[in-house]
Order: C-alpha cells, then sequence, then structure tokens
C-alpha cells in the first residue's frame, strides 16, 4: 500500500492527517498490516499435518515487497 493510499483511509476513519502526524499513521499502518500477515501466515501453517510452509513464507515476504 503506498503512503498516498495509506493517509486516504486515514482520512476516510476521520483521523487528522497533518503533515506533522504522517510519520506516526505510517508507522502505525505498517504495524497492522505486519501483524495481519503474521495472523495470515500462522492460519496457514496451522492447517494441521498439511500445513502450508510455502504460504506462510510468501505472506511473510510481502513485508519485503
Amino acid at each position: 500500500m503506498t503512503q498516498d493510499e495509506i493517509m486516504k483511509l486515514s482520512r476516510k476513519a476521520g483521523l487528522y492527517t497533518h503533515k506533522d502526524v504522517q510519520p506516526e499513521i505510517l508507522a502505525f499502518a505498517n504495524l497492522v498490516a505486519a501483524a495481519e500477515r503474521e495472523a495470515c501466515a500462522r492460519l496457514c501453517e496451522a492447517q494441521g499435518e498439511y500445513g502450508d510452509e510455502q504460504c506462510a513464507a510468501a505472506i511473510r515476504a510481502r513485508s519485503q515487497a
């Protein structure tokens, strides 16, 4: 997600998005995205004996994309 997309969503959520607070909003958005990626990756891994490690790795790799 781009910085502009994050700021647009922030405004849509009713957040104050002045340039002075944008670094904090971006940091928060990145933390939320990382937590969601990890939750999804764990779901892949938790599929019993057939847990999909490749799927989990691909989800985690999105943080570097």
